[in-house]
């Protein structure tokens, strides 16, 4: 016990900062990732083969841009966007810099959440939508997002903790957070009981991201069931 208290009394601050930097990161770069993902997944889905405005062309071109953000490595595309991030932030070191290839990284994962939830949705109700005199604004935003926002927020729960994953990696190149200090002290010190912590620490975040993303995933859709 007195080994414990020692542990945090020295080490307490510099996780504390660890933590804040790590959810930061990660929401900060969730939000973003959502306001250009969701609009992005909703041309992907509206402009299929049997989408409410069919453009074959425009829908081949995204999906291959959304594929290709998808397929590149995080820790390649962190490396690769360096300049940019310079460019935006002034630096390529730090939370605020890690945030620049955690939005880019997001964009194109969140953009086919988005498109899949979309996607579950019977197209019985788009149809009916449609006989009762709906335009496309409409149904995007009172049928399609509304039906199906059980779903969009379990599907955001999983970027979070997606992005939660990635902070660890941003570490590794001077992006701070806890995956930082699970490499300087847990690696590069040999000091295991600090990668203990941050991994405990890491699961605890994740774990209650997800718990709250199932909650309100459950009351939504309980509520939409009641309404229905």
């Amino acid at each position: 016990m007195n080994s414990l208290t020692a542990f945090f009394q020295a080490n307490g601050p510099m996780l504390l900062e660890g933590v804040l930097d790590t959810l930061y990161m990660t929401f900060t770069a969730t939000i973003v990732a959502y306001i250009f993902g969701v609009p992005i997944g909703i041309l992907a889905e509206i402009t299929r083969k049997g989408g409410i405005h069919p453009m074959s062309l425009f829908n081949k071109v995204l999906g291959w841009i959304i594929n290709i953000g998808r397929s590149i490595p995080f820790i390649i595309l962190l490396v690769a966007v360096m300049p940019f991030t310079r460019i935006v932030v002034g630096t390529t070191i730090g939370p605020k810099a890690a945030t620049v290839p955690l939005i880019i990284a997001a964009i194109p994962f969140v953009a086919r959440l988005v498109e899949t939830s979309l996607r579950e949705l019977d197209d019985g109700v788009i149809e009916a939508a449609k006989a009762m005199g709906a335009n496309d604004r409409q149904i995007i935003f009172k049928v399609m997002l509304s039906e199906t926002l059980p779903s969009l927020v379990l599907g955001s729960s999983l970027a979070t903790i997606t992005l939660v994953g990635y902070t660890a990696m941003a570490g590794a190149v001077g992006g701070r957070g806890l995956g930082d200090i699970a490499i300087r002290f847990g690696y590069y010190r040999y000091q295991p009981d600090i990668m203990i912590v941050t991994i405990v620490l890491l699961v605890i975040i994740v774990q209650i991201i997800q718990s709250i993303g199932h909650i309100v995933s459950k009351k939504l859709d309980k509520k939409s069931k009641g309404e229905s």
